[in-house]
């Protein structure tokens, strides 16, 4: 049975996780019988978005931990407290809290810096020979913490991240919204989920792909 991180950065598209990714991840990963463990840093976050309005709650300040546990139900962990090497493979889903709370790249693009514990779990993992899946836009972790070893990734086909990408040292390959990318000698699998999906079933559809190609390479 492979054990899997999944790193959730809050609770919602706009400032958090996407929470239909994230739950068509730990579907996917439940129905193949894996070990899960949901983690997320101990954060708080870039800023609190009204999901009704889309506006910018200025008054509101919410914390990453506490948010991504309203989506694992309480069975949550701080990512400090864990070693990467310790899991067969991390999966990390989308949303705008990828880019806003595990790293700046919504406020810096490339020139972005990423959460120190996202990136020494992230380093963790890799040199120990993990597999690594990464969702929508969480493939610009890849591409700012890997790009000295050329990652293949993908967002799908937008012009603007996929040049972030390539100036962060990663190679983007576009790719449908159903399908995946799998970068077999870094160990990584990607696929664009919302960064193209137009509904649920494309996305789980993608999903469910990532999720057979990182337990397989896990060997789970």
């Amino acid at each position: 049975m492979a054990k899997v991180g999944v790193i959730l950065a809050g609770s919602g598209v706009y400032d958090g996780a996407e929470i239909h990714e994230a739950v068509c991840t730990l579907l996917h990963l439940d129905r193949r019988g894996a070990q899960v463990q949901c983690l997320a840093p101990n954060i708080p976050q870039l800023h609190v978005v009204n999901h009704l309005t889309g506006q910018v709650a200025p008054d509101e300040s919410r914390n990453v931990l506490v948010e991504a546990a309203r989506i694992a139900r309480g069975a949550i962990v701080d990512l400090s407290t864990v070693d990467g090497g310790d899991f067969d493979a991390v999966i990390l889903p989308g949303g705008f809290g990828v880019a806003k709370n595990l790293c700046t790249f919504a406020v810096d693009g490339p020139a972005c810096s990423v959460d120190p514990e996202v990136e020494r779990f992230l380093r963790q993992a890799q040199r120990a020979n993990k597999v690594i899946g990464l969702l929508c836009i969480a493939p610009v972790l890849a591409a700012k913490v890997f790009g000295a070893h050329q990652p293949q990734l993908t967002i799908g086909n937008d012009p603007d991240t996929a040049q972030a990408i390539e100036t962060m040292g990663g190679q983007h390959l576009s790719c449908p919204v159903r399908e995946i990318v799998i970068d077999a000698p870094n160990r990584i699998v990607t696929s664009p989920a919302y960064m193209l999906g137009q509904s649920i079933s494309e996305v789980y559809d993608g999903i469910g792909k990532l999720v057979e190609a990182v337990l397989e390479l896990a060997g789970g």
